[in-house]
């Protein structure tokens, strides 16, 4: 598995229609590659979002970092929505877990 966690912060006065827009076509788009396994967004209070996407191997990532219409909506993002990110990748992460239903 391969890990990419991406941090950000959006620019004052982003078009956050147009955001949303590119956000949602990019994650159809990535749940359709190879390698493709999960993706979750979460939002803080204070501005920040963190995305969470796996795959199943660091080719297939970097496989989605350059497909062009990703391409294309990330200089967008950097021009118009971003104000900073970080991106944080992983191979073969510790995998920990717990269920409760299965301590009954």
């Amino acid at each position: 598995m391969y890990l990419v966690v991406f941090r950000s912060r959006k620019r004052a006065g982003y078009d956050a229609a147009a955001y949303s827009e590119h956000a949602a076509a990019m994650e159809a788009l990535a749940s359709e590659q190879p390698g493709f396994l999960a993706v979750k967004t979460y939002a803080a209070e204070d501005g920040e979002t963190v995305t969470i996407s796996e795959w199943a191997t660091r080719e297939a990532a970097k496989a989605w970092r350059c497909h062009p219409d990703h391409a294309t909506v990330q200089g967008e993002g950097r021009k118009s929505h971003y104000a900073q990110y970080t991106m944080f990748t992983c191979l073969d992460p510790q995998v920990s877990t717990f269920d409760s239903s299965e301590n009954s």
